[in-house]
């Protein structure tokens, strides 16, 4: 398999071609995904004379935090569902027909088709996002050094997405001259916000479309377990015995445990759950961007620079942009690196501590309100952080859910990697719910954030020596 896998170099930049295919999938989902993500909280806090739902501000960021988590949290089912029946490829396409019909969903007035067309994102997400990184990692073998390296490609096809979606979703949310247009037309300029959702809605439909004309490069991974070839026939006693003569662990190590898992299985999943733990830290910071730091933007920070005017939403596309810059950056130094390239673990601390710096930029930030609006470059200062502090953990715990997980589990370890994910975006709501303008209280708020994540970091360097040792000479 190895030897296989490491033949195709038809993708991007010498990468699977599969890599290709998904890569462009997940852009459009992501596109889907960012684009009503950058507008929902404003949304819902707009007055119902201005379009909105007119919800204050500590529901709407509880409604926001509920729906993030949920789009996450049932992924282990999806997950599982892919692996004891569907496969991963058809649970991609069921997931993003769904997503899609979710997004048309929005595009109707009342509470009824809001609350509808969440739920039906919800369970597209379910079925599309921990299978399509599940196969993803199933394009490389397990000794394919392009492994992280390719992850870190498919996260920047995530925010080729993510970086494009608000402009379009944002201006046909929030402009003044799409309001005007719509009354040329004949439309209220109140349905502006469903437009938006409408055009999210279409970007899924294109990343299907791309899907399905180019689904023979994924031919080999993704097939339901009926599809699987059963195993080879018993070899010759004599190729037994020089297989064993090259077995890298001693023979102890295959002993099967409790739940049909080896003794260096379970290791390694106690290696996971230690880095799912200290992602949740991270998400439920780093996902202040879609809620309190989004407030930020729209209450607090000047929508002008060099004399250009955009919306507040518009905001949403520097970290994503940023990760486009930097994203093969990560991917060239990882490989570069080779063996001195940094463990899982420590990539988790550094990304870790990273957040931790980013979310402290907004203490100075919050203070200098007490003047007036501030310069829209602290806002990009932070994000700027922020996507370093990204690339050091999300694309590598892709990657190392993949490599950690059992084989024939990997769909539902994937699924709770997004588990940890969902739990993150849950307290994130939750964190923002305390957001309010006043300066005193905002620099409580993001300082408490920056000094547990400095915390979090601290703790988790001192106990990476451990969890290298339960990842079994994994990196």
């Amino acid at each position: 398999m190895d030897a296989e896998s490491l033949k195709d170099t038809g993708g991007l930049w010498g990468h699977p071609r599969g890599l290709t295919t998904l890569f462009f999938t997940e852009m459009w989902e992501r596109f889907s995904f960012y684009g009503m993500r950058a507008i929902l909280v404003l949304y819902m806090v707009a007055p119902t004379e201005a379009g909105g739902l007119g919800f204050k501000t500590e529901f709407a960021t509880t409604v926001y935090g509920i729906y993030q988590s949920m789009c996450y949290f049932p992924s282990f089912i999806g997950g599982f569902i892919a692996d004891r029946f569907i496969g991963g490829r058809l649970a991609v396409l069921i997931g993003g027909l769904i997503i899609a019909l979710g997004n048309f969903t929005l595009i109707f007035n009342g509470l009824p088709c809001f609350y509808l067309g969440l739920s039906l994102i919800v369970l597209g997400t379910m079925f599309l996002k921990p299978n399509i990184s599940t196969m993803l990692g199933s394009l490389y073998g397990k000794d394919d050094h392009r492994r992280d390296g390719g992850f870190s490609i498919f996260y920047m096809g995530i925010n080729i997405g993510a970086a494009i979606a608000p402009l379009i979703i944002g201006y046909c949310a929030q402009s003044d001259d799409f309001k005007k247009w719509l009354i040329t037309i004949g439309v209220s300029p109140l349905s502006c916000w469903h437009w938006g959702f409408g055009v999210a809605s279409f970007g899924m439909l294109c990343g299907l479309a791309q899907y399905l004309a180019h689904r023979d490069r994924l031919k080999n991974v993704g097939s339901p377990p009926s599809a699987v070839a059963p195993a080879v026939t018993k070899a010759p006693d004599d190729a037994i015995l020089s297989e064993q003569e090259l077995l890298p662990v001693p023979p102890v190590e295959t002993e099967v445990l409790k739940g049909g898992l080896t003794k260096e299985e379970w290791a390694r999943i106690g290696a996971l759950g230690i880095l799912f733990f200290f992602t949740i830290l991270f998400w439920a910071i780093y996902e202040q961007a879609g809620s309190s730091l989004t407030l930020f933007a729209d209450k607090l920070t000047a929508h002008e620079i060099f004399g250009f005017k955009f919306p507040s939403s518009w905001f949403q596309s520097l970290n994503p942009v940023f990760v486009m810059v930097l994203a093969p950056v990560f991917s060239v130094m990882w490989v570069k690196l080779d063996n001195k390239e940094p463990s899982s673990p420590a990539k988790f601390a550094y990304g870790i501590f990273i957040v931790a710096l980013g979310i402290g930029i907004m203490v100075p930030a919050a203070m200098l309100t007490a003047k007036g609006l501030v310069s829209p470059l602290w806002l990009l200062g932070v994000y700027f952080v922020e996507c370093i502090g990204e690339l050091c953990l999300s694309p590598v715990g892709l990657s190392t859910v993949t490599k950690l997980a059992p084989a024939r589990l990997v769909g539902l370890f994937m699924g709770l990697w997004f588990f940890a994910v969902a739990i993150g975006n849950f307290l994130a709501g939750q964190i923002a719910g305390h957001f309010d303008t006043n300066p005193e209280h905002m620099v409580k708020l993001f300082g408490a954030m920056a000094v547990a994540a400095l915390v979090a970091a601290g703790i988790l360097a001192l106990v990476t020596p451990s969890v290298r040792k339960l990842m079994r000479g994994v990196r």
